[in-house]
């Protein structure tokens, strides 16, 4: 499609996609053309005016998304992310460690699906003892069915079970701050104006998707992506944790394509993309373009990763990156702690079902120990 088809369109599902990496850098950062304000993804379920029940100030566009994203920001800050380093990585030995003992595991069900759950819930401020409970519904909403399009019943249900529990929460929170995210997003002010209990619940919701189920898939892809290159994983589990983690987000990033509404008739390539169409912009595409990467489909922990797009560009891009990159560093820290080597288990693994995420549902792994 790259070099074919950059402007390609598919009739089957009604939308334009964008490949190269060029054209997709450029729509990222043309809001005014490539609109958010119907989602970022492309199923029936998430697609159209009310993306922003599951997609939060994500799936807006300015000037309600500016307004949005500056509330946000001043809560989710890097001075706290930060200052959760120590609690990340007592969250993942605290994930890791009971299942270490039969020298197998795996690695999505036992460690990747619980750690960044845990994490969030950490960051949010949501009390032990109602986590596991979070937990569980947070699973529910990343379930993954193999026709894809419609949320399966429990989903919905775990969401409106969710958007319940954070209301609580937040009530509760509005009457006694903690020092967490939601006391920070009830703080949060410019000049007199405040998000509201109903938006600071979309953002929480917002981050079942965009804090946990990309780390997790993150996880598995950099575990698959090393367990195939002997050579560079030997590399990474002797220590080159964050070339590990920035290669994959290069090489096999948890979400691979970005959905867009074009708000006029788009010229690109001699093709017009007609005002009012889908266009999914193909970030995993983009990320293995010649034109930008050498060798593009080689897994290499030398090559300079900072052309990639895995956290998106422009105004959308993603405000926790760093939260992402942070949680996936530790907890492979963690796990090349105590792991030597490991071997996959391939013909027993199983992938998500969705349009812009890739990654694994299961990933079997025996491991050697470390001595």
């Amino acid at each position: 499609m790259r070099e074919e088809s950059p402007v390609h369109r598919n009739e089957t599902d009604d939308f334009w996609a964008l490949s190269r990496h060029a054209d997709v850098l450029a729509a990222l950062k043309d809001s005014a053309r490539f609109s958010s304000v119907n989602g970022l993804r492309i199923e029936p379920a998430f697609w159209g005016p009310d993306a922003e029940r599951f997609f939060s100030f994500v799936a807006m566009d300015p000037p309600r998304h500016t307004r949005m994203r500056g509330l946000v920001s001043r809560a989710f800050t890097q001075k706290r992310v930060q200052e959760l380093r120590p609690r990340i990585r007592e969250i993942a030995r605290a994930c890791l460690l009971p299942h270490l003992e039969g020298g197998g595991f795996d690695l999505m069900t036992d460690f990747a699906a619980r750690f960044p759950t845990d994490v969030i819930s950490e960051l949010v401020g949501v009390p032990e003892a109602d986590r596991d409970r979070v937990r569980e519904l947070g699973m529910a909403i990343m379930y993954r069915d193999e026709a894809g399009g419609d949320l399966p019943p429990e989903a919905l249900q775990a969401i409106g079970a969710l958007v319940g529990y954070y209301t609580e929460l937040t009530i509760e929170r509005s009457k006694e701050r903690r020092d967490d995210l939601l006391s920070g997003l009830l703080d949060a002010a410019e000049g007199e104006d405040r998000l509201t209990p109903e938006e600071i619940v979309g953002v929480l919701i917002l981050l079942v998707g965009a804090g946990i189920e990309t780390t997790m898939l993150l996880l598995g892809n950099a575990w698959h992506a090393a367990w195939l290159h002997p050579e560079e994983r030997a590399r990474a589990l002797g220590g080159r944790v964050e070339d590990w983690v920035e290669e994959t987000l290069r090489y096999d990033p948890p979400t691979q394509a970005l959905a867009r509404t074009a708000t006029e008739d788009v010229e690109l390539h001699g093709t017009t993309i007609p005002a009012g169409a889908k266009v999914l912009l193909l970030t995993g595409s983009a990320n293995r373009d010649p034109e930008v990467f050498t060798d593009p489909d080689r897994f290499d922990l030398d090559r300079d990763t900072g052309a990639s797009l895995a956290f998106g560009n422009g105004r959308h891009h993603c405000l926790g990156a760093n939260l992402g990159r942070l949680e996936a560093r530790l907890a492979l820290q963690e796990l090349i702690g105590v792991v030597a080597d490991y071997e996959i288990d391939i013909d027993r693994a199983e992938r998500v079902h969705s349009s812009n995420d890739r990654g694994f549902a299961t990933l079997p792994t025996r491991v050697t120990a470390r001595r």
